[in-house]
C-alpha cells in the first residue's frame, strides 16, 4: 500500500470523526477541524482530511438532496449519524474529487462503515445508497 494511500484512509477516518462530531455538537464541521486535537491523539489533521471536511461543508445542500433522493425510505434524519457521516464524505469525493474513482470511494466507505458503524447492516445500507449515486452520476472514473 502506498503513502498515498495510507494518508488518504488515514485522512477519512479523521474526517469521519470530525463529521459526525460536528453533527452531534452543532458545532460547524471547519471549526472543529481547526482545533489541534480535532481527533484525539491523532496530531493535527493531514491536508487531505481538511480538504474532504470542508468541501463536504461547503456542498452540504447538494450532498443531502443526493443522499435523500437516493435511500429508499430514509429520510436523511432518520439515518444512523455516523452512517450519514460516511456517505456525505464519499459523496463529496464521487461528485468533486476528480482523481478519486468512485469505486474507491464507494469501498473506502463501505470500510469505514464496517469500522464505525453502529449497526450490522451499515455496511450494506451505505453501499446501497452510495451506489445508487453512482449510478445517477452516469459514469464511474
Amino acid at each position: 500500500m502506498g503513502a498515498d494511500r495510507e494518508e488518504r484512509i488515514a485522512s477519512r477516518r479523521m474526517a469521519v470523526q470530525v463529521l459526525y462530531q460536528s453533527v452531534m455538537t452543532g458545532e460547524p464541521a471547519w471549526k472543529i477541524a481547526e482545533s489541534p486535537d480535532a481527533v484525539p491523539d491523532a496530531g493535527p489533521l493531514p491536508p487531505y482530511a481538511v480538504k474532504l471536511i470542508e468541501g463536504v461543508a461547503a456542498h452540504e445542500q447538494e450532498i443531502n438532496r443526493r443522499l435523500a433522493a437516493s435511500s429508499k425510505n430514509w429520510a436523511i434524519e432518520r439515518m444512523p449519524l455516523v452512517d450519514r457521516s460516511i456517505m456525505s464524505l464519499a459523496v463529496y469525493e464521487m461528485c468533486y474529487e476528480d482523481d478519486v474513482p468512485i469505486s474507491v470511494s464507494i469501498n473506502e466507505a463501505v470500510e469505514l462503515a464496517h469500522a464505525f458503524g453502529g449497526e450490522d447492516e451499515s455496511a450494506k445500507f451505505v453501499n446501497g445508497v452510495l451506489g445508487t449515486i453512482a449510478r445517477s452520476l452516469g459514469e464511474v472514473r
